[in-house]
């Protein structure tokens, strides 16, 4: 009895003291997906309405709380392929009204995308950065995305993700383990 005492101290002690939790990795990705998908969104609503290399910042509500603002530089010009250097801030943002998330000011998440053969080519990009968890789970969520898709042309030559074509991959890491994320839009 005592020696397994002992063994199951030190195996929490090799663990770090912490308990990894798939179930609350995964939760704590799928609060803040629709955000993702909105910030890729608001990007090309940038990119649309862009009259020089600064974009309009663009700004949604999450569905129970908060705000979320993508700002950045969107080339210029008239190459069928364009990029985007997008920061994403989050402010008391909530979809699910479990999980908030807020970022830094000082370390936005960086979405970057580029644009191939505008107006029915592809897209490319990635997500990266941390936000800051509240509510059901706390601490940070670290995200390293891949964003690729394809596009399409809209009303009055807008320029649009391609419905059902967007694959966003990659990794969600917080306090309770790692995410692979892996969904199409």
């Amino acid at each position: 009895m005592h020696k397994l005492a002992v063994s199951l101290s030190l195996a929490l002690l090799g663990c770090g003291g912490t308990v990894n939790s798939e179930a609350d990795a995964r939760d704590a990705y799928l609060g803040i997906d629709p955000s993702i998908d909105r910030a890729i969104s608001l990007g090309f609503a940038g990119f649309n309405s862009a009259s020089s290399a600064n974009i309009t910042p663009q700004t949604a509500s999450g569905a129970k709380t908060g705000t979320l603002t993508v700002s950045g530089q969107v080339d210029q010009g008239a190459s069928a392929n364009k990029g985007m250097r997008l920061q994403v801030a989050l402010v008391n943002y909530s979809d699910d009204g479990r999980i908030t998330y807020a970022t830094r000011a000082a370390a936005l998440p960086a979405l970057g995308m580029q644009l191939k053969n505008i107006p029915a080519g592809t897209l490319s990009g990635t997500l990266a950065g941390t936000v800051d968890m509240t509510g059901a789970q706390t601490g940070p969520l670290t995200f390293d995305l891949t964003i690729t898709g394809a596009l399409q042309a809209g009303a009055a030559n807008q320029v649009e993700r391609k419905p059902g074509s967007t694959r966003i991959q990659g990794t969600a890491t917080s306090p309770s383990g790692t995410y692979a994320v892996d969904v199409t839009r």
